[in-house]
């Protein structure tokens, strides 16, 4: 049983405004953030995962679940923050240079929010470059990056050269994902793992910090 049933509810159902107005409200009344947050928002966001595996679920009900979560977070974050609560794992994710597709990148980074990690998102067209300042100032454990087009596969494969170039390899997990890609293709560019869906790179995530699903 959810720590708050409405809240775990309205995540669940998508509704973003609601998710919002009950953490408010669970606050109010003295509940712990970091309760509501492992109690009830993160196993929400594990049964939309849960759901969109079953197929009862697709993705405009995945990003309205994502999006409530997100709502929920407002008024948690600088709670959470002062109590010095860490996340799960710290992610910096991106579609790479060349590909401007971004809603599956939104997706996974939406996802990975619910269950617990702070993204660094670095949105679109991102060079290799950037990816390597963002692991040099935020020293994430993991990075995720996308490419929709068979014609920007290969930006990936450069993306994790630039990253080895500097060095920085060892640092992080590599999890990729996008339409083009499989997992023969991750092996073979050196990446640490593929997600066929955002449900699969949040599991992905979870194993490389240590976290069961």
């Amino acid at each position: 049983m959810a720590l708050s049933q409405p809240l775990f509810d309205a995540i669940v159902d998508g509704k973003a405004q609601l998710a919002q107005s009950f953490v408010e409200e669970e606050l109010k009344t003295g509940a712990e953030p970091l309760a509501l947050m492992s109690e009830t928002m993160i196993p929400a966001m594990d049964e939309v995962g849960k759901l969109f595996q079953e197929e009862e679920y697709f993705v405009p009900e995945l990003l309205l679940s994502a999006r409530a979560m997100k709502a929920a977070m407002t008024p948690l974050r600088p709670l959470l923050a002062a109590k010095g609560a860490k996340p799960a794992g710290v992610v910096v994710a991106g579609a790479v240079k060349g590909d401007l597709h971004d809603i599956g990148k939104n997706l996974v980074a939406s996802m990975l929010e619910g269950a617990g990690f702070e993204v660094i998102d670095l949105g679109a067209d991102v060079a290799p470059e950037a990816f390597v300042a963002a692991i040099r100032e935020r020293r994430p454990q993991i990075v995720c990056l996308s490419a929709l087009l068979t014609v920007t596969m290969e930006s990936i494969r450069t993306t994790i050269a630039a990253i080895k170039a500097a060095d920085l390899r060892g640092e992080v997990k590599i999890l990729v994902g996008g339409a083009p890609l499989n997992e023969r293709y991750a092996t073979e560019i050196g990446a640490d793992g593929y997600g066929a869906t955002a449900n699969d790179a949040v599991a992905l995530a979870r194993r490389c910090v240590g976290l069961s699903n």
